[in-house]
């Protein structure tokens, strides 16, 4: 890696609503998810993952999503996630202006989840990111599987490259490229993007998505700064886990981040222990062990005081 200049601020964008819930085996109540993403807000979070238009079929979890917008919804940067043209059309009915859409590098990845190859759910977004873009509407598209996929093992540089290309091309604002299933390290991850950043970086933002299943998360967040990229996506509490990813641990939680680019003198605008009380609010509705290091600390601190 470069040893290059690393920045003196740093975006988080927090998952913990929607991509550390819809996993959640317990239903978590809406009340308490609102009250959860409010906390987050008051912590100074300004862009969030606020749940996702999906099937309650399949994620049962996100079934209150239109409440969740009603409840949560301000002028603050809030995303949506919807898998499809319906989707598309309950983004619409919701009045938020943020949407993310999200593909597999891997077609495997890509049938287990959404029941489409690759090529198949790009066929399908090209008109939808057209009339979106047209409308004034905000996209991030996510890169699942960017560098291994739970069905198919490694993925080819070259194969995620190739799909970032291709949104880049349908005109998206931002990719959020992902190590689905934690198994990435920081070599890959600064080859990876440093290609993205030199390639696409000028028309559009990059965003670390990771998982923190073998302990690499933060490494492969430093390996990002050194790579030129700004933005990350983390999840209070650590919370997190994808119900078509088999073995995926939570996202990397969004304290030990703080923490970690606190102490390098990285600004976030976001208090982390305002972060820690935001996640009790979700904590007693949790059935998985958190995987948090700063908030295991301050649980162990509360327990002796």
């Amino acid at each position: 890696m470069s040893g290059s200049i690393l920045p003196e601020k740093v975006t988080l964008v927090e998952v913990g609503p929607r991509d550390g819930l819809q996993n959640e085996k317990n239903l978590v109540p809406t009340e308490s998810k609102i009250a959860f993403i409010q906390s987050l807000k008051q912590a100074g979070v300004i862009e969030m993952e606020l749940t996702s238009f999906v099937s309650p079929k399949w994620v049962p979890q996100m079934k209150d999503a239109e409440e969740i917008i009603h409840g949560c919804l301000d002028d603050q940067t809030n995303y949506v996630l919807v898998p499809n043209k319906k989707g598309v059309e309950r983004f619409y009915a919701s009045r938020a202006d943020h949407i993310a859409v999200f593909v597999g590098v891997s077609d495997s990845f890509n049938q287990n989840n959404i029941n489409r190859t690759t090529e198949e759910s790009l066929q399908e977004w090209q008109p939808l990111i057209q009339n979106l873009k047209m409308d004034d509407k905000f996209i991030r598209a996510c890169i699942s599987t960017a560098f291994y996929c739970p069905y198919e093992g490694r993925i080819d540089p070259e194969a995620t490259f190739q799909l970032c290309r291709r949104f880049a091309d349908m005109g998206v604002d931002e990719l959020s490229v992902a190590d689905t299933v934690g198994m990435a390290n920081p070599k890959d991850v600064y080859d990876v993007f440093s290609h993205l950043q030199k390639e696409l970086g000028h028309q559009l933002s990059i965003t670390g998505h990771f998982h923190n299943t073998r302990g690499t998360a933060l490494a492969n967040i430093y390996a990002c700064l050194e790579a030129g990229v700004t933005r990350f996506d983390t999840s209070a509490g650590g919370l997190g886990g994808c119900p078509f990813a088999p073995g995926a641990s939570g996202n990397v939680a969004t304290e030990d981040v703080i923490f970690m680019l606190h102490e390098m003198g990285i600004d976030t605008g976001i208090n982390m222990d305002s972060i820690i009380e935001a996640v009790n609010i979700v904590k007693p509705h949790i059935t998985r062990q958190l995987d948090s290091k700063l908030y295991d600390l301050k649980q162990q601190a509360s327990a002796q005081n």
